[in-house]
Order: C-alpha cells, then sequence, then structure tokens
C-alpha cells in the first residue's frame, strides 16, 4: 500500500524522495497504463500550486491524451504546436514562465499560467511527454527540470 510521506520542505531533499517512491511505485509493475497513471498521481500529490499533471503519447504523428489528474484536456497535439508540440520538436524541456506569452500556445485550461513539458524517450524515438500546468506564473524552477528529468528517466524504464 502507498502512503504519502510528509516532505520536509527542501526542494532536493524532497524530489530526491519523490524518485524513491516512485522507484517503489512502478518497479513491479509492467503495464504502461498503470504506470503512468500513478506517476502523474504521485506528481499531483507532491506539487503545490498545480492544476494539471499528465502525459501525452505519440502516436500518429501528434500528441493523443494519456492518463492524468486534473481538469479534462485537449485530447489531440498536433507535433510542433503548443508547449508540448514544440517539446517533442525541439527535443528539449520546456519551461514557460508566462504561457500567455508563448506563441501558439494552447489553452486547455483558462486557469494555467505556466507549464513544464519534459519530452519521454523509449529506445531512441519519441515516446510522448509529461506536462505539467500551473494557475501561477513563474511556478517551475531549475530544480524542478533537473528533478522532473530524472522522475522521466525512471518512469520510461517501466512503460
Amino acid at each position: 500500500m502507498f502512503e504519502v510521506e510528509n516532505y520536509s520542505g527542501n526542494s532536493e531533499k524532497d524530489y530526491e524522495l519523490l524518485l524513491k517512491q516512485l522507484q517503489a511505485l512502478i518497479e513491479d509493475e509492467n503495464d504502461s497504463t498503470a504506470n503512468l497513471a500513478n506517476a502523474s498521481s504521485l506528481l499531483n500529490e507532491f506539487l503545490k500550486e498545480v492544476n494539471w499533471v499528465g502525459f501525452y503519447l505519440y502516436k500518429e504523428e501528434q500528441l493523443i491524451l494519456g492518463p492524468f489528474q486534473g481538469k479534462p484536456a485537449c485530447v489531440r497535439i498536433p507535433y510542433g504546436k503548443g508547449v508540448c508540440g514544440t517539446a517533442i520538436a525541439d527535443g528539449t524541456v520546456q519551461r514557460v514562465e508566462d504561457v500567455h506569452q508563448f506563441p501558439g500556445h494552447i489553452a486547455c485550461d483558462a486557469a494555467s499560467q505556466s507549464e513544464i513539458v519534459v519530452p519521454l524517450y523509449k529506445d531512441g524515438e519519441i515516446f510522448g511527454v509529461l506536462d505539467i500546468d500551473a494557475p501561477v506564473k513563474g511556478r517551475f524552477s531549475e530544480v524542478d527540470e533537473k528533478y522532473l528529468k530524472q522522475f522521466c528517466d525512471i518512469l520510461i524504464q517501466y512503460v
């Protein structure tokens, strides 16, 4: 059974605990959907001031909605469009301080103000993205980016 730990308030220390929790949660499961669902739930419990946490999976040359936590979302995102499509087109993490200043931003939830998107690769091929939205500007830091990339590196081994 999974129990939420009390986090210390030290971002790096708390992220280290989160990575251990992810590993323990998914290491004995080989179903991709189950692991993506639990990963989005774990992040949603851990992260403060977020309003959407989830995955888009790359299929048919576009991103298609996968497991997530939050309000209903856009189902399909074209390659190269919006923050998520840009992340896979560029192959880089997109950390956006103000989504309203991002050219071509796709607004799935009007409350979203900032966003971070981490591209996921499996066997050298694009698998999808981790997408996290926040209702405040400037929510995501370099520390968030560093550890969310590590989170995705662990997760991709189990999908």
